[in-house]
């Protein structure tokens, strides 16, 4: 899914809560999700110029999960240090920054420096049970 306005940010919010629905995410980590896709979406738009997102299922046998990719080809991130800092954001977003997305998800990653773009990755596993 491409990332060039903020209707796209709505749109990749929109399919990340319906494919938690789908497999039957608690409503908690419905929201903990979509709250961490809206701002990583944001960021992918406002601080790499527009991007995409890929949404995947994952099947790890006896749960089900979903894989997230955002990635752009903006400026990247000087300070990635900084940048996953608690509390640390530029502005313009939720106020979570990296940090508080990566808090918000059971998998994280991130790949990004100056002038390469950034690519982040994030999971959120459904709860056995």
């Amino acid at each position: 899914m491409t990332i060039s306005s903020d209707a796209d940010v709505v749109r990749v919010r929109q399919l990340v809560r319906s494919t938690a629905v789908t497999i039957a995410l608690s409503l908690v980590d419905q929201t903990k999700l979509v709250t961490a896709a809206s701002e990583l979406a944001r960021n992918t738009l406002v601080y790499g110029g527009g991007g995409n997102a890929e949404v995947a299922i994952l099947d790890g046998g006896r749960r089900k999960g979903i894989r997230i990719v955002f990635a752009d080809q903006g400026p990247g991130i000087a300070d990635l240090d900084l940048a996953l800092t608690d509390g640390y954001t530029s502005g313009g977003g939720l106020g979570l920054g990296l940090g508080g997305a990566r808090r918000l998800v059971d998998e994280f990653e991130v790949d990004s420096g100056a002038g390469r773009g950034t690519r982040v990755v994030i999971t959120k596993w459904a709860r056995s049970g």
